[in-house]
């Protein structure tokens, strides 16, 4: 009877969208909603960062181990957007940016200024195809909210595995689908055609934690929680680091 109603509601939320997929298919929403979506990210970000400060902290606390050389670390992040994880991140370190969007860019000038402490570079395109990053280069890689945008993540999982050196580690703090039981998995799976206009390509029902437990990482940190979030749609959360 769920199944039946969530199909009947996720049909409709289809229909709902049709001019949103109509203007994204001549090429109008799309562009524009990416010149948008960062300043909309910014403001998001910083109120994410406020609630989750405690959890960030804890989750980064031991990314200097993964260091090869004592002192000099290296950090790919997947999906750096406005440099919400550049605050946890140790004095030196270089940090590699990885994103799809361009118009982040004004955002990664600021945070120079702001983090002058860190390396930041730069490098766009999609993280499915990370091939101007050098195999077993990086000592880490980190992902935060990006995972559930991505066209595939297992192929992203799979760049992550090459750029990693041997030793080095994926950390991750990713939104995920609800345990099916609960009425936000209905509603997260109602809701998802429209999120994905909205959210530049994210989806509320992505199993992440499956395909992290099917990467073979040779150790894997993985925990389930509730961010303290207003939405309840977002509010499940996977946290942890996976180690090459």
């Amino acid at each position: 009877m769920v199944s039946t109603a969530n199909a009947v509601f996720n049909f409709f939320m289809k229909i709902l969208v049709l001019p949103l997929w109509l203007l994204n298919q001549v090429g109008i929403w799309s562009p524009l909603y990416r010149l948008l979506f960062p300043h909309i990210l910014y403001r998001l970000t910083k109120h994410f960062n406020k609630l989750m400060a405690k959890t960030k902290r804890d989750l980064f606390l031991n990314i200097e181990n993964f260091a090869v050389q004592k002192g000099r670390l290296t950090v790919l992040e997947i999906g750096c957007g406005t440099g919400a994880n550049f605050q946890f991140y140790p004095r030196g370190t270089r940090v590699i940016c990885v994103d799809r969007n361009p118009h982040f860019n004004k955002f990664l000038q600021d945070n120079k200024k702001m983090y002058p402490h860190l390396q930041l570079e730069k490098v766009f395109g999609p993280a499915e195809d990370m091939h101007r990053v050098a195999d077993g280069s990086v000592d880490v890689v980190v992902a935060t909210l990006v995972l559930c945008s991505v066209q595939n993540v297992q192929t992203v999982l799979t760049e992550v595995a090459r750029v990693l050196k041997p030793g080095g580690a994926f950390y991750f703090l990713e939104h995920v689908a609800a345990d099916p039981a609960t009425w936000t998995y209905f509603f997260q799976h109602i809701f998802d055609p429209l999120w994905w206009y909205f959210g530049d390509g994210c989806s509320l029902t992505v199993e992440t934690w499956q395909y992290l437990e099917n990467s073979g990482f040779s150790d894997l940190k993985l925990k389930h929680l509730h961010a303290p979030l207003a939405l309840p749609l977002v509010r499940p959360h996977i946290l942890g680091y996976a180690v090459k």
